[in-house]
């Protein structure tokens, strides 16, 4: 899971990223919301941790900023606000959860682990299909073609595929995986993620010649078509 925390007190901050970091997850820091809103722009996040009383910006006005352009990453405020009015203020600025300090560590996780698995679960009813290149993966049926030849994929290799093609270009991480796929919070070591890539390269890319799921070294796997002509 890939975070965004933007936190003004340091101890806090640093307490918050080194207990996520523990639990697998790429963290990413900042005090100031003008800055975590240029980050926003120009990086996509799983989930974002906001304080309410920032520099720069304060955090209701750095969601509302997030909102208004298009910017859909689940925030959890994080706040010392408990008060109704201020949860209530958090949530119609555009805030997905509200946690008040002094919180326990186990709990942030959880609701940020939830935050996440929903966001990469939602989709409208409407679109039934993800599409890449000549790849179509059918979200109604749980059926996955390729020049419209179908994927004889397992429910695991399925999920893998959709999980890639909701974020297509995007790093994936060993981690995410394990979350999204298995429902696993921790690193079991083992080869479970290695051995259903290497299954579901064998559909995908194998008698078609080419690459769609590439390694990127020390970071995970992302989904980027590469024809034998591109590989050259």
């Amino acid at each position: 899971m890939r975070v965004l925390l933007v936190e003004d007190d340091s101890r806090l901050s640093a307490f918050v990223e080194k207990s996520l970091q523990d639990a697998g997850h790429h963290v990413e820091v900042t005090e100031d919301g003008k800055i975590a809103l240029s980050l926003c722009m120009a990086e996509e996040y799983d989930v974002a941790v906001v304080d309410r009383m920032l520099p720069g910006l304060d955090g209701l006005s750095l969601v509302k900023a997030l909102r208004a352009a298009q910017i859909n990453t689940p925030i959890l405020f994080l706040t010392s606000l408990g008060g109704v009015n201020d949860r209530v203020e958090g949530l119609e600025a555009g805030g997905d959860d509200y946690l008040t300090k002094p919180f326990a560590f186990s709990e942030l996780l959880a609701r940020l682990i939830a935050l996440s698995r929903r966001s990469v679960q939602k989709y409208t009813e409407t679109n039934s299909e993800l599409v890449c290149g000549d790849l179509v993966l059918n979200l109604f049926e749980h059926t996955a073609t390729r020049q419209g030849k179908q994927l004889h994929l397992q429910p695991k290799e399925y999920r893998i595929l959709e999980l890639f093609m909701r974020h297509p270009g995007r790093v994936i991480t060993r981690t995410m995986l394990l979350e999204h796929v298995w429902d696993v919070h921790f690193d079991p070591q083992t080869s479970v993620v290695e051995t259903h890539i290497s299954r579901l390269r064998n559909k995908l890319e194998k008698p078609f010649g080419d690459t769609f799921i590439q390694t990127v070294r020390g970071a995970g796997y992302k989904l980027d078509h590469k024809s034998a002509g591109d590989e050259k």
